[in-house]
């Protein structure tokens, strides 16, 4: 309840507004609405100072007084000052009207809270889950028709799917990609770029996985042999997994943006967009404190042993190559895996056959550049790629095998091709 003073102060009014001005009455009008606004100002804030929680704090600095006073945090609408509203630019202030996009945004935080992809409706309404119901099958457990939606979380408040359920759906609409460049910088020539995604999330990552095998050239180590030659990958395997499945679960989908990885011919970037959760401390997120930023997609992650609740995926990268390896940008998060080269062989991650390209003819370097792309091609999609027949094909696989440029991993059904750097 307001305190009698300003009710009373508020009863006054008119009587001031009829002794001041009494000349015309357009006078009296337009004065009336000068004294009224400039009343109601003061009656505000008054009002303001009895029921917010104010916090006034004397200090001293460098021998002076200094009064601190300290305001809530805005909860309906952002707070002003002299009816402007400011924002932090880098390290700039500006005034918020100055930015109308982050203007909206933030009176839609206000008044719905953050933004995330359960709350957030999926731009494509019509969505099939075929393949999440063949996922989660794979790894034994049953998807009822009738209920996943609900028990998964995939529809908003309003009823509609939310962005989780795009990225779950048959065709996420999203794009992955692997860019290789054949030098140290994105300056470099672009070797190929393989693109994943437009389907189901879990189903990309595993292909992502799968492609980071196809990556990991193993290099044979004869330096102080004895008897045995020594196996080295080119990079932890461990840590390319939890670095690429860290971007896919913690990445701001909201933004629209996805992750991006660009290998280099000393190193593999994983960039992730967004920043930490709003919840997680620096230090925390090295000692693997998990604050999930997508909390349901962390959930459904846990479920389907992709990932776990311990948090191990951070300190695990720390513990191999050190928090450098980790750089946080204004927007970005990237996670860069270091190549350990044996000596220097090749050129570089994309150039697997090394000096030995110039030996082969051009049918034979475009089925080597095909399968790096793709190392799922079968021998007919190479027949209608380069016009020629199968059996053509054929001939000239068994020449790329027997000269030591490919190998094929696993069964002619299910396995894929591997480009050996020689």
């Amino acid at each position: 309840m307001l305190q009698p003073t300003i009710v009373r102060k508020m009863h006054i009014l008119y009587g001031e507004l009829m002794t001041k001005h009494t000349k015309s009455l357009e006078q009296l009008l337009t004065s009336t609405v000068i004294i009224i606004k400039s009343r109601i100002r003061t009656i505000s804030l008054e009002i303001f100072l009895q029921v917010s929680v104010l916090n006034f704090e004397e200090l001293e600095m460098d021998g002076k007084r200094v009064v601190v006073l300290t305001i809530p945090a805005a909860k309906n609408v952002p707070t002003a000052f002299d009816e402007s509203r400011y924002i932090r630019i880098g390290s700039s202030k500006a005034n918020l009207k100055d930015y109308p996009e982050r203007e909206k945004k933030l009176f839609r935080l206000l008044d719905q809270g953050i933004d995330t992809i359960e709350n957030t409706p999926a731009q494509y309404q019509k969505l099939t889950f075929r393949k999440l119901f063949g996922y989660f099958g794979s790894k034994g457990i049953v998807l009822r028709e009738e209920t996943f939606e609900d028990n998964l979380g995939l529809r908003t408040s309003d009823g509609e799917y939310n962005l989780m359920a795009q990225l779950l759906s048959d065709n996420s609409h999203m794009p992955l990609r692997v860019s290789i460049f054949t030098g140290p910088t994105k300056g470099s020539n672009l070797y190929s770029v393989r693109e994943f995604g437009n389907d189901c999330l879990l189903y990309t990552l595993d292909e992502l996985l799968r492609y980071g095998d196809v990556l990991n050239i193993i290099q044979a180590d004869e330096r102080n042999r004895v008897v045995e030659r020594k196996d080295v990958p080119l990079f932890d395997d461990k840590a390319f997994r939890e670095a690429i499945i860290n971007a896919i679960l913690h990445n701001a989908w909201v933004e629209g943006n996805e992750p991006m990885v660009t290998v280099y011919s000393d190193r593999i970037e994983i960039m992730s967009r967004g920043t930490l959760a709003p919840k997680q401390t620096m230090e925390g997120f090295y000692l693997g404190r998990s604050i999930p930023v997508n909390k349901k997609l962390s959930e459904i992650f846990i479920q389907l042993h992709i990932s776990e609740k311990s948090g191990r995926g951070v300190p695990k990268i720390v513990e191999i190559y050190g928090r450098e390896a980790f750089k946080f940008e204004e927007n970005d998060i990237v996670v860069t895996i270091p190549f350990n080269r044996v000596g220097q062989v090749g050129n570089n991650v994309g150039d697997k056959v090394g000096n030995n390209q110039g030996t082969l003819n051009k049918t034979r370097q475009t089925i080597l550049s095909e399968m790096r792309n793709n190392p799922n091609i079968t021998k007919a999609e190479l027949s209608r790629i380069l016009g020629i027949s199968t059996t053509a094909i054929d001939n000239n696989i068994s020449f790329l095998k027997k000269n030591g440029y490919i190998e094929r991993i696993g069964s002619n059904k299910t396995g894929y091709w591997n480009v050996i750097e020689s």
